[in-house]
């Protein structure tokens, strides 16, 4: 199947708004505004801090949905210093601020916590980590009732409430009104599968059963299969053994979870598809199966995102051995 797909070795049309390749180190590149010129051209309004600028940005992208572009707002620092007058002054366009700034104080306030085991954490660090939750619920919340169609406000409510301890009745009852929206929303079911983790209350085995269902009514194409990826990466993370995944069960299952999703002729690929190829090329190269991360690899073309390698504590480093490996 993957040799009659991707045997031939032709060269893919890059498309019109793809951004050129940057020059490769170690046979690889850190993907930048999702490898699209529109989105690289937002990002850069938004840097800017020019509001009018990033709106018409914008107009290519349905911000209520897309994932991957807000996500890309949200990352970007200093967006929290000019967001919040947009969300004050420019009424017609209140709910699309109000989104990013949510989104962004997710993020900022995550920054602050810091990726440490709660232990670890300063009194301090959890001081700004809610106040800037707060002001993110605050925002989301105001998003989603002027925006009822939105799914984005929602996902990032589930990431703000597992922050905040709030507890699984209310996160699911987020969840739910993200998975009405999109019943097969993959960053939703990603956020899930982070919260059912035994290190966020869960209990070892939930998150993969959750995965599994999920993606097991999905339709061949869906990029819902890196559900499944993630869950696994995420039982390597919460193991003690760092060989867990390297078994003949978990290598079977995460290359038909690829065949059936992000190697599929039907996958569709939209702005930052490097994001689920990356969860895929990780979660392959833990199980150290050889055919499907091949091939993931080969589609890549040396286009690493952070997430999820941040997992290492040198990323980059592991994404170009295993790719030399590949």
């Amino acid at each position: 199947m993957f040799g009659r797909l991707f045997g031939r070795g032709e060269e893919r049309p890059a498309g019109p708004y793809a951004l050129a390749v940057p020059r490769r180190k170690n046979g690889m590149y850190t993907l930048r505004a999702l490898g699209d010129s529109r989105v690289l051209a937002l990002v850069e309004a938004a840097d800017a801090g020019e509001w009018e600028a990033v709106k018409e940005a914008l107009a290519p992208f349905d911000l209520g949905r897309d994932h991957h572009v807000l996500g890309e707002l949200a990352g970007l620092d200093g967006v929290e210093e000019w967001i919040v007058r947009a969300v004050e002054e420019d009424k017609e366009h209140r709910a699309t601020a109000l989104l990013i700034s949510g989104a962004r104080h997710v993020r900022w306030g995550w920054e602050a916590r810091t990726a440490a085991r709660a232990v670890h954490v300063t009194q301090d660090q959890w001081r700004v980590f809610h106040e800037r939750l707060r002001i993110a619920e605050e925002h989301l919340f105001e998003a989603a009732e002027l925006r009822p169609e939105w799914l984005t406000p929602w996902r990032h409510l589930l990431t703000s409430g597992r922050g905040m301890s709030l507890g699984r009745a209310v996160n699911e009852t987020r969840l739910d009104a993200a998975l009405r929206r999109d019943p097969l929303d993959l960053s939703s079911h990603l956020e899930w599968v982070s919260q059912l983790q035994p290190r966020w209350g869960g209990e070892q085995g939930q998150a993969l059963a959750f995965a599994r269902e999920a993606f097991a009514g999905a339709p061949d194409g869906h990029p819902l299969g890196c559900a499944v990826a993630m869950a696994h990466i995420e039982d390597w993370v919460e193991s003690d053994d760092s060989d867990c995944l390297d078994t003949p069960a978990v290598r079977a299952e995460l290359a038909e979870a690829a065949r059936r999703s992000v190697l599929h002729p039907a996958y569709e690929r939209r702005p930052g598809w490097q994001h689920d190829f990356n969860m895929f090329a990780m979660a392959l190269s833990l199980a150290s199966e050889d055919t499907a991360r091949r091939h993931v690899f080969h589609e890549l073309d040396g286009a690493y995102t952070e997430w999820p390698w941040t997992y290492f504590g040198n990323g980059e480093k592991q994404f170009a051995r295993h790719q030399r490996r590949a």
